[in-house]
């Protein structure tokens, strides 16, 4: 793996905003920040060999353009560009692979912005085996360029499985960025009970405090690894994929796991991290965990 923080780039707000976060995340790291654009080959007939290659040199440009930017708000920040050539899922999930953190832009629920189309940035989320951020034009980050009053980590997490590189990526953004992560558990009766937990208000108010006993447990040792954080805890009964995208609205990072696993149909994303990735307005970071 290369100490990197890795971008996809094209013309796109989003990719714009994409670049400034990952800058950010590369100077907190304390690694460079590689900016790639990638240019689906080969080439169709349908398209003249002139206009690929002004295509090229106006992409060249628009890496360069972007490193120049990227450069002025943070001039120790190492910058590499690269225009890379092939199917832009493969490219990057390889890219994705090999960096600390891949940063990409994202409409959310419906966007279509060159090679970052929801499918090729699902394609990325689904199987990079390292973490993936998404970012939106208005969230690029707490900085100068941002203008955003979002502040904070949320992080998601289900007690029932273990999931330390979540917890360890969380906890680490929390402690570079000096932000306060409220861990947010979503639990609902199991079906055994039916109405009971409902009609019975001690069944739930004891779920409940099962609940928030697993969670304290689950965070408890990281709470020691980073004892300057400051952690908030909170169980809540209802769909997770609702809580956490409410919860969204006020943070500026979204941290939510992924299970490192293959479907018969291709990459496997949960439908909580679908939905956060289609409807959070703040940046959402997609963690693979076995």
């Amino acid at each position: 793996m290369t100490p990197q923080v890795t971008v996809g780039m094209d013309e796109s707000p989003e990719s714009l905003a994409a670049a400034l976060w990952a800058a950010e995340e590369a100077s907190l790291l304390d690694v460079p920040l590689h900016l790639v654009h990638v240019e689906e080959w080969p080439v169709t007939a349908e398209v003249p060999v002139l206009s690929a290659e002004s295509l090229v040199e106006r992409y060249e440009s628009l890496l360069h353009a972007t490193a120049d930017r990227v450069r002025q708000g943070r001039p120790g920040l190492d910058v590499v560009t690269e225009m890379a050539r092939g199917r832009a899922p493969g490219v990057l999930t390889a890219a994705a692979n090999e960096s600390e953190v891949t940063v990409l832009g994202s409409r959310g629920l419906g966007g279509v912005v060159g090679f970052l189309i929801g499918s090729v940035s699902l394609a990325v989320v689904g199987r990079a085996r390292r973490p993936v951020v998404l970012v939106r034009s208005d969230s690029s980050s707490s900085g100068a360029d941002a203008g955003s009053t979002r502040a904070g980590i949320v992080l998601g997490v289900d007690t029932e499985q273990p999931c330390d590189p979540l917890l360890a990526f969380a906890f680490g953004e929390a402690a570079r960025r000096n932000e306060e992560l409220r861990v947010v558990h979503s639990w609902s009766p199991p079906p055994a009970y039916g109405y009971s937990a409902v009609l019975d208000p001690s069944l739930g108010s004891g779920l409940g405090r099962q609940a928030t006993e697993g969670l304290a447990e689950m965070v408890r040792p990281w709470r020691h690894k980073f004892p300057a954080v400051r952690v908030m805890e909170r169980a809540v009964a209802g769909p997770a994929a609702a809580e956490l995208v409410d919860a969204s609205r006020s943070a500026g990072l979204l941290v939510v796991g992924r299970r490192s696993r293959r479907s018969p149909v291709g990459p496997h994303l949960g439908h909580v991290a679908h939905a956060v990735i289609h409807h959070s307005p703040a940046p959402v970071a997609v963690v693979p965990f076995e």
